[in-house]
C-alpha cells in the first residue's frame, strides 16, 4: 500500500487530492509541520530533503508533487487523470505542474523562506502579492484552458492549481481578480475527492 506524509496548509494537498481520485489504496500519514516533524531524524531518514509530500511506493520514495502525480496517473490509468496517449498534451500538463512547482511556490515562499535578517524578510514579503498575482496573471490569461486546466479533460495539473489557489488569500492576492482560477476552485471544492480529503488539511 502507498504511504503519503503530508502536513496541513502544504502543497502535499495535491498528490493526496490525486491519490483520492486516483481510487489509490493509500495510508496518509499527518505531520505537524508547525512542530518541525518533518525535520526529526524519523521522517528524514525517509525523506532527506525534510519537506513533504513524500510518497511511499514499493520501488521506494518518490519526493516533489510533479513527480508523485504523473506517477499516480501512470499507476491508476483507469482514472484517466493524466493524456498518457498523448506525448504532446502529457508534455503540456507537465509543463504546467513545473511552472506551479518551480515558479508560483516559489513566489509564494519568499513570505517564509531564504533570509535571516529581518529586513531581508520583510522586504520578500512585501513583494510577494505582486509576485503571487503575476504569476496568477498568467495563469488566467494563458494556461488555464477551463473550465478544467486541460480544457474539458480533469488531469492531476487540477489538484495542483487548487492547491496553491488557496494561498492567495493569505498571500494577500484576491482571488475575484481571476474569474476562471474562481471558477476552477468552485468546481475543485464541489468534487467529492475534495470534500472527503481538504479536512485533513486544516
Amino acid at each position: 500500500m502507498l504511504k503519503l506524509f503530508f502536513g496541513p496548509g502544504s502543497c502535499a494537498l495535491a498528490s493526496h487530492l490525486a491519490l483520492e481520485e486516483a481510487g489509490a489504496a493509500y495510508e496518509a500519514v499527518r505531520l505537524s509541520l508547525r512542530d518541525g516533524e518533518q525535520r526529526k531524524p524519523e521522517y528524514l531518514a525517509i525523506n532527506p530533503k525534510g519537506r513533504v509530500p513524500a510518497l511511499v511506493t514499493d520501488r521506494g520514495v518518490l519526493t516533489e508533487n510533479p513527480a508523485i502525480l504523473l506517477y499516480i496517473a501512470q499507476t491508476h490509468p483507469q482514472a484517466d487523470l493524466a493524456p498518457l496517449d498523448d506525448p504532446s498534451a502529457l508534455a503540456r500538463m507537465q509543463a504546467f505542474n513545473s511552472y506551479l512547482c518551480a515558479t508560483v511556490h516559489v513566489a509564494h515562499a519568499h513570505g517564509a523562506r531564504w533570509a535571516d535578517e529581518a529586513s531581508s524578510i520583510a522586504d520578500m514579503k512585501r513583494k510577494v502579492p505582486e509576485t503571487m498575482a503575476a504569476c496568477f496573471d498568467l495563469i488566467e490569461r494563458e494556461m488555464l484552458a477551463g473550465p478544467w486546466v486541460m480544457g474539458q479533460r480533469f488531469s492531476t495539473a487540477d489538484p495542483y492549481l487548487y492547491t496553491l489557489s488557496r494561498w492567495l488569500k493569505g498571500d494577500g492576492v484576491e482571488v475575484a481578480r481571476f474569474p476562471k482560477v474562481a471558477e476552477h476552485m468552485r468546481l475543485m471544492e464541489a468534487r467529492p475527492a475534495t470534500a472527503k480529503v481538504l479536512p485533513l488539511h486544516q
